[in-house]
């Protein structure tokens, strides 16, 4: 365990399991995940990520096991229960309403926290205007603020979902797949941005992710699942030279090395940058 870490988990999943008919997608799994540690879920193609992401979200119910939040077991309930309880997360594919400006996007997000409704008495755009613009700007976008979202490139799409994602002041952010669809660069900084916010704010993340340069340039550790089991749990370096995981990502006889060079690289190049407009 981490010395910077409290005692007791934030998040603990225990002998998770879930099946479709006779597959066992995930077949008891163990971790946990403290605050101020952004932990990866990681593996090949039907590992049972996704499933293991979507039962801890409340999406998928599980068939067997615990998730408990700070305590509070989450299996059973919805997915915007779970919300109310402080996690937040972001998709794949960002989801944001394009003809709205960027501020109102948040102040959405902000009503229904709030359990706030629009009606003929209140207009969203009067809702809690400066609290949106705080969100936005820690993450960098509150110039943009009454730019319609169909305008942003998708890089920026991304940091108002992460704003958006925070509307609830998350202990858990839950992202899935956070730089799909984005150039090295661009999600370099987004994650760069999102280790920033979890220290800031003592929240912890679990993140799936198939760029492993982002994988070892970011998490403070990984879990490695195949055909639904927990293979490997370690920090990055760990992870990167374990035999098994090395087996299931590549066969034999390849390593994560060059990747491993590429992510140290990539994030030395977006730290610099940092110091450089600081």
């Amino acid at each position: 365990m981490n010395s910077v870490h409290a005692n007791q988990p934030l998040l603990r999943v225990q002998d998770l399991g879930k099946s479709f008919g006779g597959v066992k997608a995930v077949d008891g799994i163990s971790f946990d995940l403290y605050a101020g540690e952004l932990l990866a879920l990681i593996g090949p193609n039907g590992a049972g990520k996704s499933t293991t992401f979507n039962m801890v979200n409340g999406q998928l119910k599980a068939n067997q096991g615990s998730i408990r939040l700070a305590g509070t077991e989450l299996i059973g309930l919805k997915p915007r229960e779970i919300w109310r309880l402080g996690v937040g997360r972001t998709f794949q594919i960002a989801e944001t309403f394009a003809s709205l400006t960027v501020v109102e996007n948040v102040q959405m997000a902000l009503l229904s926290h709030d359990d706030r409704l629009f009606s003929m008495w209140r207009r969203a755009a009067d809702h809690e205007r400066d609290k949106a613009l705080d969100l936005l700007d820690q993450v960098g976008m509150k110039a943009q603020a009454d730019r319609p979202c169909s305008e942003l490139a998708y890089g920026d799409v991304k940091r108002v979902e992460l704003a958006i994602a925070m509307a609830n002041d998350p202990k858990l952010l839950l992202m899935d797949e956070p730089t799909a669809g984005m150039a090295p660069r661009e999600r370099n900084e987004l994650m760069a941005l999102t280790k920033e916010l979890v220290l800031g704010r003592g929240m912890a993340v679990l993140f799936t992710e198939h760029s492993m340069d982002v994988v070892f340039a970011y998490a403070d550790r990984s879990i490695v699942l195949a055909r639904g089991r927990l293979i490997a749990e370690g920090k990055p370096a760990e992870i990167r030279d374990h035999p098994k995981v090395q087996e299931v990502y590549f066969g034999s006889g390849k390593t994560f090395e060059k990747i491993a060079q590429q992510s140290a690289d990539l994030k030395a190049q977006v730290n610099a940058a940092v110091g450089a407009t600081a």
